[in-house]
């Protein structure tokens, strides 16, 4: 069953990752996908990839922290596709990591920038695009660090992917009635290349429950469910797809 026939969604930070792997999934269940990342490149060879598996995708190459790149996304995706149904937030930065003390002005705008003035950039047009065709579902990616735990030298993207949570009200509560639902995803620990070497992810798969980390296409399925009407009642939420990351601590 294909469950985004006739959906139109824009996917951020869609060249690797969670991001490419959930525009390839989308498109798999029917829908029509604007692919948004800074790297042109990886962002059109996976464009391709999926024109060639019969899927419908265009790519918009652009910086997710202007709000011009947001802007030529929803305009691609009703010029081509006719309209927005499903906008996924996806892109996001760890920024320099260090004690909170020796973090740069300049350091924390960037983290800022890319992790929640970029979600709201996109909101910002995705909304009004969605409103025109009676609603819509807006995903945004979060992450378990800075909502159930602080890791050393991640303050402020744990600051950034926290905000995103009251970003997720505060959209519920002006436009839940509109047909609008917005809800944060919260990965744990994930194979992409935000993961650091082998050492690294062995670390990381320690903190989950399950003893491991999730490969992109684990978590693109959970995209999918809030994007879907399978999340039709689903709106204001955090869905933790982490692992047990938040549930224990082992």
């Amino acid at each position: 069953m294909r469950l985004l026939d006739g959906k139109v969604a824009i996917i951020t930070g869609a060249s690797s990752g969670i991001g490419q792997a959930s525009a390839k999934l989308f498109a798999s269940h029917g829908a029509s996908v604007v692919l948004v990342a800074r790297r042109e490149q990886p962002l059109n060879l996976t464009v391709e990839e999926i024109r060639d598996g019969g899927g419908e995708a265009l790519a918009v190459a652009g910086d997710v922290s202007e709000a011009r790149t947001h802007q030529e996304a929803v305009a691609a995706a009703q010029v081509t596709f006719g309209g927005l149904h499903i906008a996924f937030n996806n892109a996001g930065l760890v920024g320099a990591m260090k004690p909170l003390a020796e973090i740069e002005p300049e350091q924390w705008a960037d983290v800022m920038a890319v992790n929640l003035t970029a979600a709201f950039l996109g909101a910002r047009v995705q909304i009004p695009a969605m409103l025109k065709g009676g609603g819509g579902a807006l995903i945004f990616t979060s992450s378990f660090v800075g909502n159930s735990v602080g890791l050393p030298g991640m303050s402020p993207y744990g600051v950034a992917k926290a905000g995103l949570m009251g970003l997720v009200r505060g959209i519920t509560a002006d436009y839940a009635a509109a047909g609008i639902r917005a809800n944060a995803l919260l990965p744990g620990g994930t194979a992409t290349d935000m993961a650091g070497n082998a050492a690294q992810r062995e670390w990381a798969a320690g903190l989950h429950a399950m003893k491991r980390i999730a490969q992109p296409d684990e978590i693109a399925q959970a995209a999918l469910f809030l994007a879907s009407d399978m999340s039709s009642f689903v709106t204001g939420s955090a869905l933790w797809a982490d692992g047990g990351n938040a549930a224990v601590k082992l």
